[in-house]
């Protein structure tokens, strides 16, 4: 979609529906239809671990004449000593649907543990061919290191990364109210303009309306076995996370324009 951005242009590229069933709560003909009105020319959906609304996101988008972009967030085996990271894939081209299939197949039928169905690094080199990866901010392998001040490691993941995927690898950054957010964003930029590399906003979409946060939170717990009054629990979720318009994603980011007008070339 060269030369379609403008300003205060967006497009979501992270968006977890109920089909991510332990947080997610958005209903696909909703956010389509939310999406559509507000003049977003695409969308994407990258539920947890699989792909079981895509078919059903990709009519709904279609019928309300929005470009719809197929992906999902995956977990990535952990490297020593560290918990599993996240990253976002997002298909390019049917090979890369095909890939993407291919790779969480593998993760939920051969390397599932817990509940977490986890992919290698080396099945991202063999079926990276087709996909645009993105980093997966503070949780992915790269935002983990950084927030650990460990910059030499964070350095190395990108450029492995950047190397498996090449020039479809971004370096994705985040503000959505959590504590860790503002210092995620401020090493990773530095790192991405000293790796040449490009930096996109997302915004992690759990619910449609701020309305709908206890609602989701109470969906989290059930998930979790957790209760939702207890003050002990561990809150990973913010009201923030609702479905922005693409006004209000200028203001969060206004600036690191080049990461949002990244969201619509990617899309």
């Amino acid at each position: 979609m060269p030369g379609f951005y403008n300003a205060g242009m967006f497009v979501h590229l992270r968006l977890h529906t109920e089909f991510s069933v332990v947080d997610g709560t958005n209903r696909i003909d909703d956010v389509v239809a939310s999406a559509a009105a507000d003049g977003q020319p695409a969308l994407a959906i990258t539920d947890l671990n699989n792909l079981f609304g895509a078919i059903k996101f990709y009519r709904a988008a279609r019928g309300k004449g929005v470009k719809p972009v197929l992906g999902a967030e995956i977990m990535l085996e952990a490297e020593a000593g560290h918990a599993p990271a996240r990253m976002l894939l997002l298909v390019q081209s049917r090979q890369g649907y095909l890939h993407l299939s291919e790779l969480l197949a593998r993760a939920w039928t051969g390397n599932a543990a817990k509940g977490q169905a986890l992919c290698s690094w080396a099945w991202l080199q063999e079926l990276g061919e087709g996909l645009i990866a993105l980093s997966g901010a503070q949780a992915g392998p790269v935002g983990q290191a950084l927030l650990r001040g460990d910059e030499a490691g964070a350095t190395d993941l990108a450029l492995r990364l950047a190397g498996l995927f090449p020039h479809r690898f971004y370096i994705e950054v985040q503000r959505a109210g959590r504590p860790e957010d503002e210092a995620h964003v401020a090493a990773a930029v530095p790192l991405a303009a000293r790796l040449r590399l490009p930096v996109v906003a997302t915004h992690p979409v759990q619910f449609a309306t701020e309305d709908d946060y206890e609602a989701h939170e109470a969906r989290v717990c059930i998930a979790e076995g957790e209760i939702l009054a207890n003050p002990r629990r561990v809150r990973r979720f913010t009201r923030e996370q609702y479905f922005k318009t693409a006004a209000q994603m200028p203001q969060l980011f206004a600036d690191l324009p080049l990461a949002l007008a990244n969201t619509v070339d990617i899309a």
